[in-house]
């Protein structure tokens, strides 16, 4: 199966206001809707789960029950930090031979051709990341904030999601991981890298609009794309 993993436990916190971001109304809906719309609107998509806040879960059921029947095989409970939601929806779906694809709830601007290429990627592929080409020029510092390299920019890219496995590998990953006392991580795709060095990270490419919502500004972007659906 291809199955879709929302991870919705983030709170929102560098955007301020009174709720999760997943939870803010962009013209008319919230966040989380537009990209649950993205992934069960796409053929190639099987089943979609969703792993929220243990606080959350029923805004996450009201707006599933209200979308009427679609996609929604399981509504989970996070954690505390992301890699938890990530292990709650790996508890969830126990064959190896899955496709899951773990996207950010608040990257409502995912397109078919970015899910389409990252499950085409998975055929060869064990794990698939998605990004685009950096504009900025990068600069590795040291402590004291200064510089001591600046990678050449044709080789850097700005990381997206979705991220795609084997269901096996990432599971294996998180296996190592876990018992590593120094474990710290902020995506899936870190943690194939440090653990499983030898599986081939492929990276499918992104789009601009693939935008995550982080602050402010970040929905007046939404707001313009959405307008221009």
């Amino acid at each position: 199966m291809n199955i879709a993993i929302l991870l919705a436990g983030g709170s929102g916190s560098r955007l301020g206001g009174g709720k999760p971001k997943q939870f803010i109304e962009v013209c008319g809906k919230p966040i989380l809707e537009y990209t649950l719309d993205a992934f069960e609107s796409c053929p190639l998509i099987d089943e979609v789960c969703i792993v929220s806040r243990s606080d959350c879960i029923p805004l996450v059921e009201q707006l599933v029950a209200k979308r009427g029947e679609g996609k929604v095989g399981a509504i989970l409970s996070g954690g505390k930090e992301r890699y938890h939601s990530s292990l709650a929806a790996l508890e969830r779906y126990t064959c190896d031979e899955d496709n899951l694809l773990f996207h950010d709830a608040v990257r409502p601007m995912v397109t078919h051709r970015i899910i389409a290429d990252c499950l085409k990627a998975l055929d060869t592929f064990e794990a698939v990341g998605v990004a685009v080409p950096t504009t900025d020029t990068i600069l590795e510092v040291d402590d004291r904030s200064c510089i001591v390299s600046v990678p050449p920019r044709r080789m850097l890219r700005n990381a997206q999601t979705p991220q795609g496995f084997k269901r096996r590998v990432i599971r294996r990953a998180y296996d190592l991981a876990l018992r590593d006392p120094s474990f710290t991580t902020t995506d899936d795709c870190g943690v194939v890298l440090r653990y499983l060095p030898e599986v081939p990270i492929h990276v499918v490419e992104g789009e601009k609009t693939n935008i995550k919502v982080t602050y402010a500004e970040d929905l007046l972007l939404l707001e313009q794309l959405v307008s221009r659906q």
